[in-house]
């Protein structure tokens, strides 16, 4: 066990590959806690969220794929026929992956949740997948259903259009990480060695050599994929495989901005093109580089990081603010209304950021991931799990239909479904992101009520942590088991505790307050300096230590740099890792849009605010609401007149459980900030 444990030291982020991984000989400095080693309890924040996956999401996805025709296709592909025209029932080349991304979520759940029914299911799946496999391994069935008339996107050839439309690597990035969470969770090598098949067909038809296609993907994800398969298999081809898409980008026939081609990778040091191709193929990078201690591509990612988080992030933690091309704008270009901010983009600052804590070990990473999950990402999914944004704009004037499908509400599904199944194999990964370990230190980066049993320089450690964080700032760690003695307890104090908002000048609190945390053991309160955003205490640690932090959580408000233009004379409002937003239905009797926040309110802190949850089953969920002094303007024949007004505040992913309408996370507190 201990040396199994080290191969997930060596290269944990890569997902976790258990029992079943191989030693390899480089890797992340920082390693994840795998996600099977960490249990959050069903009544927390999180854990509420994952249990909605569980039972309502992945569930969904699986119908979906049924009665949408992605597990039809497979069988088509089985049995090919030039009868076929493929673009006449197949909405995109990429749909085999809705099936790929749901069974990994599902695999996941069935790590923490064995259940006999769901992986028979899976089973069943994979017997139509299989069968639609060629016999040299190529798998994608927008081509295989009927090669001579194939999907309008594949080409009329394998590989022709790649880097446009093909999405046939990936697919298989997809497709290879399914099937190692698949491996990990069943011990089962069914869907392994149809990934592996696959892989080895790309690997001989696809590089640098003569008679191979010397291609890269048009959509990344596969690089990740093939690294994660080289750390579970010690295969040394599939992290090759993985180099050269990375290394090529910017020197084969297409140069595109829009898939970050446009030039090498490790001469670009902005974020541009669709934000989803683009984060996933900066976490790829990462993998690589840890891997193979890459200085350039460290070098290349650590400045695409800084012109996100300091010019093209959105206080919500999203990124991608241009709906043509789903794309990064120009700096500051951070429009509220219009905002795209893909969920799936979401889902990719989540791994960069990861990756990038793996790297370097700095708590300012894990404050964006925080940023991002909370906000930007959860906000793509209604609480109970049923449906889905694909945007996720910071407004709305209840009319702009900002979903691709005309829609301005949550949807239980889409023609282009990547957000919704990428949610499903997403959430019920998040234990993976609690803790993180590094020789003697033990680092706690997410709080939620969980039990984490983990290694600590190859000594068993079980710690239980309880909290009812986001809502308070009161957590509570137990040692409940230490076999490895004298170690060190890093424990992220969070940006918005110490007055950072996020790492640049990009945003900055307003209100002149200063939050105050405490870090007590065993009732006696301790003192020490910050390491990179980590409070440190080292001991030898006894079964029943008791940790207390207390984080202040009173509301805040930020202020964007004034090179934002969407937000001046404007303030959002926080309280905690939470974002709040003004939405319609709490906020009746006066022109939301008119309103102004005083300039220092008052904020009335609300607990257990019930919001009725009419999109979908009517049920209420509660959140922690707030309630400010404003000001409502109106012109009249008297000229312009104020009325006081309360603003009631919800966290932003609530919003739109009670339909369409007015909605804003930006509000004015000044005339230069009003909008008529």
């Amino acid at each position: 066990m201990k040396k199994i444990y080290k191969t997930l030291v060596l290269c944990a982020t890569l997902l976790a590959f258990g029992q079943h991984a191989k030693a390899q000989t480089a890797g992340y400095p920082y390693s994840q806690v795998p996600f099977t080693a960490v249990k959050v309890n069903e009544n927390t924040f999180l854990g509420q969220r994952i249990k909605a996956a569980r039972e309502v999401t992945i569930p969904l996805a699986f119908s979906k794929c049924e009665s949408e025709g992605r597990y039809e296709n497979f069988v088509k592909a089985a049995h090919p026929s030039d009868a076929y025209d493929v673009s006449s029932f197949m909405g995109f080349s990429f749909d085999d992956t809705d099936v790929y991304k749901t069974i990994e979520g599902a695999s996941y759940v069935l790590q923490t949740y064995p259940d006999k029914k769901l992986k028979n299911y899976i089973d069943s799946v994979l017997d139509v997948v299989a069968a639609a496999q060629e016999p040299d391994g190529y798998l994608y069935t927008a081509r295989t259903i009927n090669p001579k008339k194939p999907h309008h996107w594949a080409g009329d050839r394998r590989w022709v259009k790649e880097e446009v439309l093909s999405h046939e690597l990936y697919n298989l990035g997809h497709m290879v990480d399914a099937a190692c969470a698949h491996y990990q969770a069943t011990g089962s090598d069914k869907f392994l060695n149809i990934a592996k098949r696959y892989a080895e067909c790309v690997i001989k038809e696809v590089g640098p050599n003569a008679g191979q296609a010397c291609v890269v993907p048009g959509h990344q994800i596969a690089e990740m994929a093939l690294a994660r398969l080289y750390v579970l298999t010690g295969d040394r081809r599939y992290l090759d495989e993985a180099k050269f898409f990375l290394d090529y980008r910017g020197k084969t026939t297409i140069h595109d901005i829009y898939s970050q081609s446009h030039k090498p990778i490790t001469e670009q040091t902005e974020a541009w093109g669709h934000a989803v191709r683009a984060g996933y193929m900066y976490a790829g990078m990462a993998d690589v580089a840890a891997l193979l201690g890459d200085s350039a591509y460290i070098k290349a990612i650590d400045a695409i990081w800084q012109n996100i988080v300091g010019r093209k992030y959105y206080i919500t933690g999203g990124v991608g603010a241009r709906h043509a091309g789903e794309a990064f704008g120009a700096d500051y270009e951070l429009p509220n209304l219009t905002a795209y901010n893909e969920t799936c983009a979401a889902i990719a600052q989540v791994y960069l950021n990861h990756r990038m804590f793996l790297l370097h070990g700095d708590a300012k990473y894990i404050d964006c991931l925080e940023r991002t999950l909370y906000n930007g990402l959860i906000s793509g999914m209604s609480v109970d799990g049923g449906k889905f944004f694909y945007p996720n704009p910071l407004a709305s004037d209840g009319k702009y239909k900002f979903n691709a499908d005309g829609t301005t509400t949550r949807q239980p599904w889409f023609g282009c479904a990547c957000c919704p199944s990428n949610l499903s194999r997403f959430i019920p990964s998040l234990p993976g992101y609690f803790y993180a370990v590094r020789g003697r230190d033990l680092y706690v980066n997410l709080f939620a009520g969980n039990t984490a049993t983990m290694q600590v320089d190859g000594h068993d450690v079980v710690i239980e942590q309880q909290t009812e964080y986001p809502w308070n700032g009161d957590i509570a760690l137990r040692i409940n088991k230490n076999k490895a003695g004298n170690f060190r307890l890093m424990l992220r104090i969070p940006g918005w505790v110490r007055g950072q908002v996020v790492p640049s000048d990009l945003y900055a609190f307003a209100d002149g307050r200063q939050l105050a945390y405490t870090v007590s053991v065993n009732g006696q309160e301790v003192k020490g300096e910050l390491q990179n955003g980590y409070f440190v205490i080292e001991r030898k640690w006894k079964k029943g230590d008791a940790v207390r932090l207390h984080f202040d959580m009173a509301p805040r408000m930020v202020t964007a740099n004034n090179r934002v233009a969407d937000d001046r004379g404007k303030v959002s409002v926080e309280r905690g890792p939470l974002v709040y937003c003004a939405e319609w239905p709490d906020n009746t009797g006066f022109n939301l849009h008119h309103a102004l926040l005083k300039e220092n309110p008052d904020f009335a802190v609300v607990e257990h605010f019930g919001i009725r949850n009419t999109e979908a089953d009517g049920k209420t969920f509660e959140v922690t609401a707030l309630k400010a002094q404003a000001q409502e303007l109106s012109q009249h024949r008297e000229g312009l007149q104020v009325k006081d007004v309360t603003l009631t505040l919800i966290p932003y992913y609530a919003w739109n459980h009670r339909g369409a309408g007015y909605m804003d996370v930006w509000l004015a507190k000044s005339l230069s900030g009003l909008e008529d």
